[in-house]
């Protein structure tokens, strides 16, 4: 008999306790495909689909991954919902579908706000920090299905000695709760500075970025205000070289503020997360 919870049933008992599935499934309601009065084959569960939904970014995952994944992973299919051998679980068409949906209907900021507001009636709020960051989520790049094409919002980008294919996720965190307070979405070969006010929520007295998000004109509007400072996370040694004893020293308390911007992207991977700070990065 299973005696260990393993820190993936944690997280995901976590999140199924947090996450106000009433709220969001009110919002999707009036949108999702109902049984047609000649009957056919019914749509999936909305609460299922709403499910994998989130397990697919929470775990960054494309279509035929979350579907291999149902199957693989029995954690995943008891928080879905999903009884293998007695439900039917949905193929990488229709979790696509689903996310279409979702994108076509506005639906992405509308689950992301409710999922903030339930946070505050929770008495979790945003502080004076905001820490921002992206990531790239990877995308199938090929051209084997029904379009015979690639979706559009998807492109390549090189990172580092690598090429990546798909989107990028651009989120602001409050840096003291790590709530995940703003949310964006572009295509992988968008330069990270180019989302920038988005992620902001305003009221900061501090932001903290890393030296991709620096520019002269930023700085200079920075140092016009006084009330907001912006902080590079890191300082990177010059081509060939290493970085000078102040300088490393000087970059370990940014790199304990990236700790947490860097958490909604690995914690549901690597650890047992906070609440909270995933709920709120669900999208």
């Amino acid at each position: 008999m299973k005696k260990k919870q393993t820190r993936r049933e944690l997280f995901l008992a976590e999140m199924d306790a947090v996450v106000p599935w009433g709220r969001l499934i009110a919002l999707i309601v009036p949108h999702y495909p109902k049984a047609g009065p000649k009957g056919g084959r019914p749509p999936m569960p909305l609460e299922m689909m709403l499910r994998v939904y989130f397990l697919q970014n929470w775990y960054a995952l494309s279509d035929p991954m979350a579907e291999e994944t149902l199957y693989d992973s029995e954690a995943m299919r008891r928080f879905a919902g999903i009884e293998l051998g007695d439900d039917r679980i949905p193929d990488e068409t229709t979790i696509l579908n689903f996310r279409h949906l979702l994108e076509r209907h506005g639906l992405t900021q509308a689950i992301f706000a409710d999922v903030n507001a339930h946070l505050s009636d929770k008495g979790i709020t945003l502080r004076s920090g905001t820490l921002v960051d992206a990531t790239i989520i990877d995308a199938p790049s090929s051209t084997k299905n029904k379009a015979k094409a690639r979706a559009p919002e998807m492109s390549s980008t090189k990172k580092g000695n690598d090429w990546y294919f798909g989107m990028k996720a651009h989120i602001g965190v409050d840096a003291d709760s790590g709530v995940t307070h703003s949310l964006e979405t572009s295509t992988a070969k968008l330069h990270d500075s180019q989302v920038w006010d988005e992620l902001l929520h305003g009221e900061e007295t501090s932001v903290w970025a890393d030296k991709g998000y620096v520019s002269a004109e930023r700085e200079a509007a920075f140092k016009v205000s006084r009330d907001t400072q912006s902080y590079d996370l890191r300082r990177r040694a010059r081509s060939g070289g290493s970085c000078a004893r102040r300088q490393r020293a000087a970059n370990c308390i940014p790199s304990m503020r990236r700790s947490t911007v860097s958490s909604p992207w690995s914690a549901p991977r690597s650890s047992t997360p906070s609440a909270s700070s995933n709920a709120s990065s669900a999208l």
